[in-house]
């Protein structure tokens, strides 16, 4: 694996720890079993709803979308807060903070559209071939030279009114604190002459939904479903409209500066107090980026 690759410092041992209220096993099993057989019924209705919206257009496509996601989050005992009104225009790149796997299908219950994702979730069980079918971008993330196609793929989507959604940390950081957003998918916003929407997401408590570090998906599922209670925000910032920086950088620091902002009363720095990036090998790397 690649050193140059986004790092953080978070461990599932120093962030991803629940302390809040815990549900009876029974109840716990009874959400796992419900969550997995939620998103198993996405999987075998995806091509039926992808056959009606070529004849009711994308605004079914993402109705389902809205429906469904929201669905699988109830279902695991995770309840929905939406804050905001997402940006009317078609076309925009949705780029949001990176918590946990949860952050997927959060933001579609929020703002349907194209996800970027690393080329391991293709074969992930339950989300890899829901990304793969829901036309997600995969970047081959330790291949460098495969980026700038992947941002001209990205670019076409938006240029055609697609909504496209990215991770700019490139990893998952636990909550308390944030990466800094990489500049390369803000290209793909230059280039279409697309909006930009910066989102911020927040999980209360943290610890049970932070995905992070050597982290594994069954123990993240299990420490989601036992938690007492779950609450996942999703705030929709003021839209930054196309045109306003004259470089990816720029665009990159007031999407990053805007999602901080509205990071207020987070819980106490801990690992996250002087460190910024780590070598890949000992960071959160294991979900969408």
């Amino acid at each position: 694996m690649s050193v140059w690759l986004p790092g953080a410092p978070c461990t599932p041992a120093g962030c991803a720890t629940h302390q809040g209220p815990v549900a009876r096993r029974i109840t716990a099993v009874a959400r796992l079993t419900a969550g997995l057989l939620t998103a198993l019924a996405g999987i075998l209705v995806g091509p039926l709803v992808a056959l009606l919206a070529l004849v009711l257009g994308t605004r079914f496509r993402h109705l389902a979308t809205r429906c469904w996601t929201r669905a699988v989050l109830r279902a695991f005992g995770v309840r929905l807060r939406i804050v905001g009104r997402p940006y009317a225009p078609r076309g925009s790149l949705v780029v949001a903070n990176h918590i946990s796997w949860l952050d997927i299908p959060l933001i579609a219950a929020a703002l349907p559209g194209r996800m970027l994702a690393k080329t391991e979730v293709r074969h992930w069980p339950v989300l890899g071939p829901l990304a793969a079918r829901g036309g997600t971008f995969f970047l081959e993330r330790d291949r460098l030279r495969t980026l700038p196609a992947t941002v001209a793929e990205m670019a076409s989507a938006l240029h055609g009114g697609a909504r496209v959604i990215a991770f700019p940390e490139g990893s998952t950081w636990c909550g308390r604190e944030q990466g800094r957003f990489r500049h390369a998918v803000f290209q793909a916003a230059l280039d279409a002459g697309a909006s930009v929407q910066p989102v911020r997401i927040t999980y209360l408590p943290t610890g049970a939904a932070a995905f992070v570090g050597e982290d594994s998906l069954p123990a993240s599922l299990w420490r989601v479903v036992a938690a007492g209670e779950l609450t996942a925000e999703i705030r929709l910032l003021p839209a930054i409209p196309a045109g306003s920086f004259p470089d990816r950088r720029s665009l990159a620091r007031a999407a990053q500066q805007a999602v901080a902002r509205d990071s207020a009363n987070l819980p106490s720095l801990s690992v996250h107090q002087f460190v910024n990036s780590i070598p890949a090998a000992a960071s959160s790397v294991r979900t969408p980026s």
